[in-house]
């Protein structure tokens, strides 16, 4: 759920030209013609929260900052004076800085600066250009969540990733994270409290105000009973993790999480912890609808299972579709899946893939209602045995114009590209390395109805990380998602990570007044 903040004065310029038009229409005037336009801006600040990472003295966490190039607005006056307005009060600039944690002393001083320069905490991964990330490490068992903003030219699209390996021990493996705007609602399907896992539900605040946030719990019977998830209160500039099994007495593997803020904003993430499966982020899924994509499914995928919540007061009958390299397909014996409202369902769908990579579609069935709103996500597993591996991939919305993976390697990289409706084209550019290199960029047309895995193009004499970002061209809807493999002593640590657009404009309204009729 990626917010993003209008620009104050796109908006003034906007609402000024609509004044004049009441200034120039007297009484018994004939009205001149207005034509309302909505026009994309750049926005100017952008807000971003990444939770804390795993706490293990075996963890190594990558944190990889992004902005995506842009052209500079040159034409028209409103362009012009947003980006003036850019450019002024010290703008482009883009970092992150740690937040206290809850009952852990005082909240460190702001990340907007406020204050004095030595009292607050010192900025992680600045960055200092767009088209180039910049890249950052700890092995910090106490690392703090980070939050931080990008005004000005680094505002549209900054994107931050952080990315944690626990080489062993409980949550050994890959963990990664897009870092989130702050929002007061989220959706997580696929949370459990069962034995077997540990998850913890993140909850950081980036406001000066504390937030009041109550988590609700459902499961395949509904509303779970839950004890202390009202009310929690999210200090300011803090980080609160709750783990999720202390709120109820029942066990329930197969659970749905709602968040809610009460007051003010936070960001939220679950870490999930399997004493067999690894470990792994799960992000918040697509706001509630009638339909859902979930991209990327590993052609190895040993397991995949579905987690499913009905939020609207009606059922959901839903049509299920592998869209794989040459179509769709019914998964056999689960081409259709029935959710009762205000309930959680889960369907085990094996090794759905068959070797061949693809994506979850799921839409209402034939002759079903479509206003049955629910969210989804999978959960995937890679290896057998006692080398097993977890990811998640929750729903995700299409790309509208562009979205970016900012945390990628020289290897170990497959971009999943679903178009489920017509074909569709886009271009993918990864970036210039955080230690030199030209950026690449390579056009790519999905099908209908398919999912095109591809090893995505990496920077010409690349150093260091860089960003993967996709734009869409032409054609119908893409959902995209990048899955970067961490393999380690046999176990082929893995996470994915979905994209959904970077918000990086906002629609302005203009108005366009045709005064020829006040004309003699």
């Amino acid at each position: 759920m990626n917010r993003t903040t209008l620009s104050l004065i796109g908006a003034v310029t906007a609402l000024a030209a609509i004044t004049t038009t009441a200034v120039l229409t007297g009484a018994g005037d004939p009205a001149p013609v207005a034509k309302a336009v909505a026009e994309r801006l750049p926005v100017e600040r952008s807000t971003l929260l990444c939770p804390a990472p795993a706490a293990s003295e075996l963890a190594e966490t990558t944190y990889t900052a992004f902005t995506p190039k842009g052209e500079a607005p040159t034409d028209g006056k409103q362009k012009g004076e947003v980006a003036r307005q850019g450019e002024g009060a010290g703008a482009n600039t883009a970092e992150l800085r740690p937040v206290a944690r809850a009952g852990g002393g005082a909240a460190p001083k702001p990340a907007d600066g406020k204050g004095d320069a030595k009292d607050r905490p010192k900025p992680v991964v600045p960055l200092s250009e767009a088209g180039k990330p910049a890249v950052g490490t700890t092995s910090d068992a106490a690392a703090p969540a980070l939050m931080g903003t990008a005004d000005g030219a680094l505002a549209p699209g900054w994107t931050v990733q952080q990315t944690t390996v626990v080489s062993a021990g409980i949550g050994r493996g890959a963990l990664g994270a897009s870092c989130t705007a702050p929002d007061t609602e989220f959706w997580f399907p696929g949370v459990s409290t069962g034995k077997e896992r540990q998850d913890y539900i993140h909850l950081t605040n980036p406001d000066d105000a504390a937030a009041v946030v109550d988590l609700e719990l459902y499961g395949t019977k509904g509303a779970i009973k839950v004890t202390g998830g009202e009310g929690i209160t999210v200090p300011a500039h803090a980080s609160v993790p709750v783990l999720l099994s202390t709120l109820t007495a029942e066990p329930v593997a197969d659970a749905a999480l709602h968040v809610v803020v009460r007051d003010g904003r936070v960001g939220a993430a679950v870490q999930a912890v399997d004493a067999k499966l690894g470990s792994d982020w799960l992000q918040a899924a697509a706001d509630p609808s009638g339909s859902a994509v979930l991209p990327g499914i590993p052609a190895d995928a040993t397991s995949v299972h579905l987690i499913a919540f009905a939020t609207g007061g009606n059922d959901a009958e839903l049509a299920v579709r592998l869209a794989g390299p040459g179509g769709r397909l019914a998964p056999a014996g689960h081409d259709t899946l029935q959710i009762k409202s205000g309930m959680a369902v889960a369907t085990d769908l094996g090794d759905l893939t068959k070797g061949e990579p693809g994506s979850l579609l799921l839409t209402p069935a034939d002759g079903a209602r479509a206003d049955a709103p629910f969210v989804a996500a999978l959960r995937v597993v890679r290896g057998k045995g006692d080398k097993q591996e977890t990811a998640f991939i929750p729903a995700v919305g299409r790309i509208d114009q562009r979205a970016t993976a900012a945390d990628n390697r020289e290897k170990g990289g497959t971009l999943s590209l679903v178009a489920p409706g017509e074909a569709t084209t886009v271009r993918v550019t990864a970036s210039a390395g955080s230690e030199g290199g030209t950026p690449v960029a390579k056009e790519y047309t999905v099908k209908g109805g398919t999912t095109l895995a591809v090893q995505p193009p990496v920077p010409s004499g690349g150093k260091g990380g860089h960003a993967l970002t996709v734009e869409h061209l032409s054609g119908g809807p893409v959902h995209a998602s990048r899955m970067l493999e961490l393999p380690k002593d046999g176990i082929p640590m893995f996470t994915v990570q979905t994209l959904p657009d970077d918000r990086g404009t906002v629609a302005v309204p203009a108005a366009e007044q045709d005064l020829s009729l006040l004309t003699e």
